[in-house]
């Protein structure tokens, strides 16, 4: 998961530490994925062809891209801002013998995206919202997809944006620098259109939406 604050780097690694690196990894191994993961995994699968390269943008402990490469997935590329998650994540794949397959990457996306080569699948699970503007990630990461863009936000609802509200001001009461927004969907489905992909699979949640889009035939690279 990333985030962009004033201070990135202190903001990403208190929010996402060992502790909350051990507990989702743990949650993984005992529950499967998250909500949102199995969803993109599921929209993915029925998007297209999972074989190719799967670029992970914020990729945590690395749920999604072990279920994208049972699923078919060529080998990945995780990125992760933080250390904490980029460890457990490393570890997982030692364990589940998958070592060879995932380049791990510590760092924020947007900072790291001219060295970080295309995919042929780019996914962003609960990442966008740790942006406090959409455009310059989601930018970059259709940049980056070959053939499919898939990513979970969350519902621009009254409810949902309260709700953001009173999390972040408990984090701000905390001394926490680490912030969640949430933008817009039409104004994140125009960067994504504007780059040639159109909307193949939604499914939401009541917090969450789950987007799969795939680049126009016309436009494939």
């Amino acid at each position: 998961m990333n985030c962009s604050c004033h201070d990135f780097g202190g903001a990403v690694e208190r929010q996402f530490d060992e502790q909350i690196a051990a507990r989702d990894l743990k949650s993984y191994r005992a529950k499967g994925p998250g909500a949102t993961t199995r969803l993109l995994r599921d929209g993915l699968k029925q998007a297209g062809r999972l074989d190719g390269i799967l670029l992970d943008i914020g990729s945590g402990v690395g749920a999604l891209t072990f279920e994208l490469l049972d699923a078919g997935a060529t080998r990945a590329i995780d990125v992760d801002a933080s250390a904490a998650y980029v460890a457990a994540a490393s570890h997982e794949a030692a364990r589940r013998g998958k070592t060879e397959a995932i380049q791990f990457i510590k760092a924020d996306f947007i900072s790291a995206a001219a060295k970080i080569p295309p995919a042929a699948i780019v996914t962003l699970d609960r990442v966008v919202c740790c942006y406090p503007e959409s455009r310059p990630l989601l930018a970059e990461g259709v940049r980056h997809a070959e053939r499919l863009f898939g990513f979970s936000y969350p519902r621009d609802l009254w409810p949902v944006r309260i709700w953001n509200i009173v999390i972040n001001a408990k984090r701000r009461f905390t001394g926490n620098p680490f912030r969640t927004y949430v933008h817009a969907a039409t104004d994140m489905a125009q960067i994504i259109r504007e780059a040639g992909f159109d909307l193949v699979h939604r499914r939401v949640t009541w917090v969450w939406c789950v987007d799969v889009y795939a680049r126009v035939a016309s436009q494939s690279k």
